[in-house]
Order: structure tokens, then C-alpha cells, then sequence
């Protein structure tokens, strides 16, 4: 029986790895997958998941009104789909991650999620938001403070490397632009205390 997965984490724990590594196993069986990325990030180039270690993999693109389960019902109706896996999975609205859900139930593909929980000011993505809250599972990506605790926060930095408070929730950006941190030093950073 199919279900939805939730992968989450904060920047950096090799989420887009784990969903790389989980496609290419079902692959390697000589099942089909359907890999789709957030159509504005295209820091590695469009139309690509890619890992920071070297591995990527041709992606489908989704926006805002991507139509989820329209697409992947006539893909699987064209070749049988085996599993779906979404990366930046965060930037997916409500309405998708609904659709996501009735890939599940009512043509019994797995769909795999992968992203953020929350973004650098703390607070829920809209579609991490909703996979928290309708997902069969919910999976934990580790990664670590420089103080060596769990990281679970993110801190934006600006271009002279210092926090940013305010702005925008989505900007694309990698280590120079964001920095995981566990939730000691994201309150200090935040207060400025650090």
C-alpha cells in the first residue's frame, strides 16, 4: 500500500542525496520514477535534481499551478510510475500537496517529499506546513550545528555575512547565503548575542 513521505530537515543534511539514492534503487529494478524540482531553483540548472557531492539526476519542473496529480496520472497511464519524489518539496502549496496525496490513494504510487520545515525566520513553509500534517511518514534528516548539536534552524546571512532578520521567505541560495544551526545559536544569532 502506497504512502506519503516526508523527508525534512535543515539546509544541508543531503536531502537531495537521499531522494537521488531512493530513485536510483528503484530504478536499478527496473521500476520507473518521476523526479520533480521547484522550477525557480535552478542553482545547478533547470530541470536537474543535484546533490552537493556530485549527483544529480533529470528532473520535472513544478510552479505554483503545476497541475500535480493531472500529470502524473497521465504519466502513469502512458508507462506505469513506481514512485514519485519531490525535491524543495517546501515551496509546494496546499492544493499540491493534496493532489499528492490522492496520487497515493487513488492510484497507489509512494511519493516521496524532500525538503525545509522552516525557513530562516523560523516558520513553517506552507507546503512543509501540510506534508507535517497529512504525511503516512515522517522522516528526520540529521545534520549539525558547528557547535556539534542537531541542526534545526537556518540563518539567513547577507552578502557581508551577517544575519538577516528580514525579508523575503524564498531566496535561492546555498552555504554563501543560509547556515543550519541548532536552536541555541539561531536564538543567539537572532538577539544578537552572537
Amino acid at each position: 500500500m502506497a504512502q506519503l513521505y516526508f523527508y525534512y530537515s535543515a539546509m544541508n543534511a543531503g536531502k537531495s542525496t537521499a531522494l537521488l539514492q531512493s530513485s536510483y534503487n528503484y530504478q536499478e529494478r527496473g521500476m520507473r520514477t518521476l523526479v520533480f524540482t521547484a522550477e525557480f531553483d535552478h542553482r545547478f540548472g533547470a530541470g536537474k535534481v543535484s546533490s552537493r557531492i556530485g549527483l544529480s539526476t533529470p528532473a520535472l519542473l513544478y510552479n505554483k499551478s503545476t497541475q500535480l496529480f493531472t500529470m502524473i496520472k497521465q504519466e502513469h497511464l502512458h508507462q506505469p510510475v513506481h514512485c514519485v519524489l519531490v525535491d524543495e518539496s517546501q515551496f509546494l502549496t496546499k492544493e499540491q500537496i493534496a493532489a499528492l496525496c490522492k496520487v497515493v490513494d487513488q492510484l497507489d504510487i509512494p511519493v516521496l517529499c524532500y525538503g525545509l520545515r522552516t525557513d530562516f525566520r523560523g516558520e513553517l513553509f506552507i507546503g512543509s506546513q501540510y506534508l507535517l500534517a497529512w504525511a503516512d511518514k515522517l522522516v528526520e534528516l540529521k545534520t549539525i550545528c558547528h557547535c556539534g548539536r542537531k541542526a534545526t534552524m537556518v540563518l539567513r546571512l547577507g552578502a557581508d555575512g551577517k544575519v538577516v532578520h528580514t525579508g523575503e521567505q524564498v531566496v535561492i541560495g546555498s552555504n554563501e547565503s543560509y547556515l543550519s544551526v541548532c536552536r541555541k545559536h539561531y536564538q543567539e544569532a537572532i538577539t544578537g548575542q552572537e
